[in-house]
C-alpha cells in the first residue's frame, strides 16, 4: 500500500511539474508578445515627439530662423525647400532600435522556451516509460503467480492422488515424472527471475575458459529430450568440428538453453516442429551460432523489442506465451557480458524466426 502511494505521489509530481513547465512556456510567449508591442508602443512615443519636433522647427523656420540654427535647436531635423522634416538617419535609429529591443527578447524567450520544451519531453517520456515499465512489472507479476499456482496445484493433486488411493506402479510413475516437470518448471521460472536480477545489476562474475559448443549443445538438449519428446518438437543439430568459444560455461549453458526453450515455446501453438541448430565459423573467424524454429514467428519490426525485460509478443498463445519474458533478456546481458552479439529476425506471423548469437573468436592462451 505504501509502495502504490509513493508511486503515485511521484506520477502527481511530474504531472504537477509538466504542468508548470506548460505554464511557464505560456509565461514566456506572452512575456516576448509583451515586450513587443512594447518595443512598438516606445517606438511610437519616438515617432510622435520627432513630429512635434518639426512642428516646432517649422513654426521657427516660418518666423526666419535660418535652417542652420534650426538644425542645431532640433538635431533630428533640417530644412528643405522650405519645409522642416525628420533626417533619414533618426528614422533609422527609431527603427533599428525597436529591431534590437525585439530580436534580444525574440532569442532570450527562444532559448528558454528550447529548455522547456527539452524539460516537457523528457517528463513526458519519463512518464511514458514508466507506465510502460508498470504494465509490464504488472504482467510479470500476473504471469508468474499463474505458473507458480499452475504446478502448485498440479503437485498438490498429485500427491493427493497418491496419498489417498492405492495406485499402481505404472500409474505411480506416471504421477512422479508430472511432479518431477511441475519442480522443473518452478525451478526454471526461479533461476530465470535470480539471473536476471544479477544480470540486470551488471552482479555477475564470469570466468573465462575454452569450451566447445558442440558439447555445450549436446548437454543442453539432453536436458531437454524428455520434455521435447512429449511436445513433438524434433533438433536437428550441425556444428561444425573444433568450433570453440572462450567465455564462461554458465554464460554459454544460460544462452543455448533460453534459446533453444524459447525455440521449443514459440511451437507450441502450432503443435510442435524442428528446431534448426547451426554452428559455423563467420567471416571474421567469430563463432556463428543459428537456433531456427518453425513456430509463430513475429512481426520483421518486433526483433530487437524481443531482448527487451518483461516483454512478450502474445499473451494468448505465441512465442513466450508460458514464460515469464526474461529468457530473451537474460540472453541479451549474457552476450553484453561476453562481448558477443544476439539478434533475431522473422519473415512475419506463422513463418518461424531465427535467433543468431555472435561469439568472439576464442584465443589462444
Amino acid at each position: 500500500m505504501k509502495s502504490t502511494f509513493r508511486i503515485d505521489s511521484t506520477r502527481l509530481l511530474h504531472m504537477a511539474i509538466i504542468f508548470l513547465q506548460v505554464f511557464s512556456v505560456a509565461q514566456v510567449v506572452w512575456w516576448f508578445v509583451d515586450q513587443r508591442s512594447y518595443a512598438a508602443n516606445n517606438a511610437n512615443q519616438v515617432r510622435t515627439l520627432y513630429t512635434h519636433e518639426m512642428v516646432a522647427a517649422q513654426k521657427l523656420y516660418d518666423l526666419g530662423v535660418s535652417p542652420q540654427q534650426v538644425s542645431d535647436i532640433f538635431p533630428h531635423a533640417h530644412v528643405e525647400n522650405g519645409v522642416a522634416a525628420l533626417t533619414e538617419a533618426a528614422l533609422a535609429d527609431v527603427d533599428k532600435a525597436q529591431a534590437s529591443h525585439v530580436n534580444q527578447y525574440a532569442w532570450e524567450s527562444g532559448f528558454f522556451l528550447v529548455v522547456q520544451a527539452l524539460a516537457i519531453l523528457v517528463l513526458w517520456r519519463g512518464l511514458t516509460t514508466e507506465a510502460k515499465i508498470r504494465a509490464q512489472q504488472d504482467n510479470f507479476l500476473a504471469t508468474v503467480s499463474h505458473q507458480f499456482k499452475t504446478p502448485i496445484a498440479s503437485l498438490q493433486l498429485s500427491l493427493e492422488t497418491m496419498m489417498l488411493r492405492q495406485v499402481s506402479p505404472v500409474r505411480f510413475q506416471q504421477l512422479s515424472q508430472r511432479m518431477l516437470d511441475d519442480l522443473r518448471r518452478m525451478q526454471n521460472m526461479v533461476a530465470k527471475i535470480l539471473d536476471s536480477a544479477r544480470l540486470d545489476r551488471g552482479r555477475v562474475h564470469l570466468n573465462k575458459e575454452r569450451l566447445s559448443l558442440g558439447e555445450a549443445v549436446r548437454h543442453v538438449l539432453g536436458t531437454l529430450e524428455d520434455i521435447a519428446r512429449r511436445e513433438n518438437v524434433n533438433f536437428d543439430v550441425d556444428i561444425a568440428p573444433g568450433l570453440e568459444v572462450r567465455a564462461d560455461p554458465m554464460a554459454v549453458d544460460g544462452v543455448l538453453r533460453n534459446l533453444i526453450e524459447n525455440a521449443m515455446s514459440a511451437m507450441k501453438p502450432t503443435g510442435g516442429g524442428t528446431v534448426t541448430i547451426r554452428g559455423y565459423h563467420g567471416g571474421s573467424g567469430d563463432a556463428v551460432f543459428d537456433i531456427k524454429d518453425t513456430g509463430v514467428g513475429f512481426e520483421p519490426g518486433q526483433g530487437a523489442k524481443l531482448f527487451d525485460k518483461f516483454f512478450r509478443i502474445d499473451n494468448h498463445g505465441g512465442r513466450d506465451a508460458a514464460g515469464t519474458g526474461l529468457g530473451l533478456f537474460i540472453v541479451r546481458r549474457f552476450m553484453h557480458f561476453e562481448n558477443g552479439r544476439v539478434h533475431a529476425q522473422s519473415e512475419g506471423p506463422g513463418k518461424g524466426a531465427t535467433f543468431t548469437v555472435i561469439w568472439p573468436v576464442a584465443q589462444e592462451s
